[in-house]
């Protein structure tokens, strides 16, 4: 698998606080890599080295194969979390003034602008001034100047912050083409609900440690507990050396009907538990794997690095 972004043994410190420790990873090339982390974690250090607005005390990043240097700036995009636009500017002229610093020649961000504008419907405001235009607004014409160059990497740090749903919306179907254009992006969020929808590929820090990273679906597949969820008419439903029986739950609204949670017993696969619930006296109206979320893989994860360290 080729990767576009790879960090090697990063260490960033201040003033005694280790915001960085040893911190390796690998973005693969045209995929959304979730940044995960509680507050404080270290997410936002590693992002500003990656676009070099500080440097690692020690170890090295990597930008196409090469050791990053100041050049890079221009394949890479950043949306940060705290907007920056000039409030007193023209919202036209401050985004060609953005993109001609991206390498862009005028008539060329003009262009590319403009076609934006018209994509997220605010040609009129173009000469407006930024502290007339809503937070929403505001928002868009920041991610318009974060990839107006075509960036090779796009750094996304809560995006989705403030949008309404329908932008929020419209906001993703660019992310996916940006994706499907050949942009990798890296997607820096709380939200675990956008993790799960969006990302490919995630990465956990904690306390300034990388303690999770991998292929989304691999990770959920390390942290599954052989839970399934199982609806089903008649019974009673008993436990036998296929499965335990943890809960049964009558169906408010469907009399006759149960949902029951079941644990696999150890060896067991999902075709041989579904072969056990078969030879009892039930109809199966449905059953699937309870495969755990990105948020508790999140507060398991953290939880068990935090206790880990308090013991050391």
């Amino acid at each position: 698998m080729e990767h576009l972004l790879e960090t090697r043994h990063v260490v960033k410190r201040y003033q005694g606080h280790t915001a960085l420790d040893d911190v390796s990873l690998s973005v693969p090339a045209g995929s959304i890599f979730g940044l995960m982390g509680p507050n404080g974690a270290g997410k936002t250090s590693l992002i500003r080295i990656i676009n070099q607005i500080t440097a690692p005390d020690s170890g090295k990043v990597f930008l196409g194969g090469a050791e990053l240097q100041p050049a890079h700036i221009q394949d890479i995009g950043y949306l940060p979390e705290e907007r920056g636009l000039y409030r007193k500017m023209q919202m036209g002229e401050q985004l060609i003034y953005l993109a001609q610093l991206k390498g862009l020649s005028r008539p060329e961000a003009i262009r590319r602008l403009k076609g934006w504008f018209e994509k997220f419907d605010l040609m009129k405001w173009w000469d407006k001034r930024v502290e007339d235009l809503s937070k929403g607004m505001a928002q868009k014409c920041q991610f318009i100047a974060t990839i107006v160059h075509e960036p090779r990497l796009v750094i996304l740090d809560e995006p989705f912050s403030g949008f309404d749903p329908i932008n929020a919306n419209l906001l993703k179907d660019e992310i996916m083409h940006l994706k499907q254009s050949g942009s990798t992006i890296i997607f820096s969020t709380h939200r675990m609900e956008s993790v799960e929808e969006l990302c490919d590929h995630v990465a956990l820090i904690n306390r300034s440690r990388l303690v999770l990273s991998g292929e989304k679906k691999a990770i959920k597949r390390q942290f599954s507990e052989q839970l399934y969820k199982l609806e089903y008419e008649g019974g009673p439903l008993r436990a036998d050396g296929a499965f335990e029986l943890l809960q049964q739950t009558p169906v408010a609204d469907t009399p006759g009907r149960t949902l029951a949670r079941l644990r696999a017993m150890p060896g067991s696969t999902a075709n041989q538990l579904l072969a056990a619930l078969l030879q009892q006296p039930v109809t199966v109206v449905a059953f699937q794997e309870d495969i755990p979320s990105f948020n508790d893989i999140f507060i398991k994860v953290v939880g068990e690095t935090n206790a880990a360290l308090q013991e050391a």
